[in-house]
């Protein structure tokens, strides 16, 4: 198994209905399941990397709000803008500050509660229409609204398997 890829690394596909339904549930109840990931863990082991070079699961935890909060806003902007150019931002460094390092969890679970309950409102709201709008990338190119709900619907996931995969790795049931 890639340690970094626990589930496989994103495939961008388009979403029948259904899928995007199901996507939407994944996000909407996605904070539970990262909730459980982490229940009963010392704070050493939420400071020991996932894999070697990669972020704690501390920063993991972290790392998940930062990144859906921009997310969630790049989809605003493409709702409400042409096809706007969205600003990046160096997740690696922002793993580096000391919130992200040392902070306590439950910030960051709230954030993602309410951030999730507001996008997914969001997203169930959207006609045929709006889920193509897209925004562009400088990097990474153009992602429509569907294409951003699947990529961080998966994101979600792939983060909380690489919790997972840690503890049954180091035997933290």
């Amino acid at each position: 198994m890639d340690l970094r890829y626990p589930i496989g690394p994103f495939q961008p596909a388009p979403l029948t209905q259904a899928a995007r339904r199901n996507q939407l549930q994944q996000l909407a109840g996605g904070v539970t399941l990262l909730r459980q990931a982490v229940k009963g863990l010392t704070s050493a082991q939420l400071d020991t990397a996932y894999r070697p070079g990669g972020w704690t699961l501390r920063q993991v935890v972290h790392h998940l709000p930062d990144s859906h909060m921009n997310g969630y806003i790049r989809c605003r902007m493409a709702l409400t803008e042409d096809a706007p150019t969205i600003k990046p931002y160096d997740e690696a460094r922002w793993a580096e500050l000391e919130d992200a390092r040392l902070g306590p969890l439950e910030a960051s679970f709230k954030m993602l509660d309410a951030l999730h309950l507001r996008w997914c409102s969001l997203f169930r709201s959207l006609t045929a229409d709006d889920w193509k709008r897209a925004y562009r990338h400088p990097q990474n190119g153009r992602t429509t609204v569907e294409g951003a709900l699947a990529q961080y619907s998966w994101h979600l996931r792939h983060h909380t398997a690489q919790i997972t995969s840690m503890r049954e790795r180091s035997g933290w049931e």
